[in-house]
């Protein structure tokens, strides 16, 4: 693959990143114009860095890869937004209902979540200026890799070590596939999913978890033994 270093923060760089690969395309295809992106850049979780640190440079380059793509007539953005916005950690505040939906309302707890909560506003305002430019923010579960998967085993015993964000997770080859789906998918506008694996990390029944450890929580519908919380 073609491979371009730059600092998204610059919004120069920024721009010069999604020219020249335009220009690539180009170059390819005959004079055909690249018409999507796939924004994953940023610091991937809260707490690598510091909370200021984290807001400031995701929501920064998120704007400047937003207003890049704009500029330059992309069709469709595809973007990293986060469960995150849900509330997690629920240690402070439970989830309103489960399984939680987009439907859920946004209750951002650090500066990563409220980061990405303003970058979903901000592909809604962009999108209204640009209508020509579509954003599809994908609210990523916890990525497992495949390698990861014996860790589950370790988590059994004891439902508080995964209680952060209900038992939740996806595998990375279903977020790989996701950002894939998600620049295919016929769409207008500013629109967010919650990606998510269909089952839980548990080997208990979900219904089961969430009576004993969030037994004032609504579930709004049946669930499958072991169905995902989100």
């Amino acid at each position: 693959c073609h491979f371009l270093k730059v600092d998204l923060n610059d919004m120069g760089q920024a721009i010069d990143a999604l020219r020249r690969a335009t220009g690539t395309v180009e170059r390819r295809r005959g004079f055909e114009l690249a018409d999507a992106v796939v924004h994953l850049a940023g610091i991937p979780a809260p707490g690598l860095a510091p909370d200021a640190t984290t807001f400031q440079n995701n929501l920064m380059t998120t704007y400047n890869v937003f207003s890049a793509a704009t500029l330059l007539g992309i069709k469709r953005v595809v973007w990293a937004s986060s469960e995150t916005l849900f509330g997690l950690p629920f240690t402070r505040e439970s989830p309103a209902f489960a399984p939680i939906t987009e439907e859920h309302a946004s209750l951002p707890e650090n500066g990563y979540a409220l980061a990405k909560g303003l970058a979903e506003e901000m592909a809604r305002q962009m999108h209204r200026w640009n209508p020509g430019t579509s954003f599809l923010g994908l609210r990523i579960s916890n990525i497992i890799e495949p390698h990861e998967y014996a860790m589950f085993a370790g988590w059994q015993n004891d439902p508080n070590i995964r209680k952060w964000n209900l038992w939740s997770y996806v595998d990375s080859r279903d977020v790989a596939l996701a950002c894939r789906l998600g620049i295919e998918a016929p769409l207008n506008g500013a629109e967010h999913c919650i990606i998510a694996a269909g089952d839980s990390v548990m080997a208990r029944p979900s219904a089961e978890l969430m009576a004993e450890n969030f037994p004032q929580v609504p579930v709004t519908r049946g669930l499958g033994k072991f169905d995902t919380l989100q």
